[in-house]
């Protein structure tokens, strides 16, 4: 009996050995992990298909690319890509609360009010929706960087300056910042576009991501 209860007792801690091993392996692989900095900070895009990489495979988007960037020179941060296609301000403004809940991120991007132009919605509308989702933002205590889009001239004059001066009245009045224009260096090049005019092609990706990450790097310092 006592033989028994001893190799019992010498099994069971020969286990709970094991056991220790493993899981000083396990948190000292944890710790190696952060200390290579392993993706703890999140920033959360929201856009509509111009940062959802339409037409295009996913990892060819310039939201993509600049997650890739930021894997090399911010390696403590992750990009979680919330971008829909169609989506209006009023969809982002739905939505927002529960990205934020579930991604908890330190910056946030909203590149929204393109399909809003298109549709030729209120413009009041468009800024009511805009300062919503920076305010969700700002109140989670989160950065943001608003991109901004503008309008064809044939929707008219007073429309489409109204349209472009929305972003920066919602940057200066919540105080954040402000990239004007997403397609700014590719707005006058046709062939950067595909067959609908609209959304640009592959090899026009790494120079929207270029053109987004300086106001973006500014942000993760």
């Amino acid at each position: 009996m006592n033989q028994d209860y001893m190799r019992q007792r010498t099994w069971t801690a020969r286990v709970l050995g094991q056991v220790v091993v493993t899981l000083a392996v396990g948190l000292a692989a944890l710790g190696a992990s952060a200390a290579l900095g392993g993706p703890t900070r999140t920033v959360l895009v929201m856009g509509d298909s111009l940062s959802a990489a339409y037409g295009l495979a996913p990892e060819e988007g310039w939201v993509a690319l600049t997650a890739a960037r930021m894997a090399r020179e911010y390696p403590g941060w992750r990009v979680v890509n919330a971008s829909v296609s169609g989506e209006t301000t009023a969809g982002g403004a739905a939505r927002i609360e529960g990205e934020l809940t579930r991604n908890r991120p330190e910056v946030v991007i909203i590149e929204l009010g393109g399909n809003d132009g298109l549709r030729g919605l209120p413009l009041k509308q468009t800024r009511a929706n805009l300062e919503k989702m920076v305010s969700a933002a700002r109140a989670v205590g989160a950065r943001v960087l608003l991109v901004g889009m503008r309008m064809p001239p044939n929707l008219g004059k007073a429309y489409t300056e109204g349209f472009a001066a929305n972003f920066r009245t919602v940057a200066e009045t919540h105080q954040v910042s402000l990239l004007p224009f997403l397609l700014e260096p590719i707005a006058m090049d046709r062939a950067s576009f595909q067959p609908d005019n609209i959304h640009p092609v592959a090899a026009a990706q790494p120079k929207l991501s270029d053109h987004v990450w300086p106001a973006l790097a500014a942000l993760l310092k």
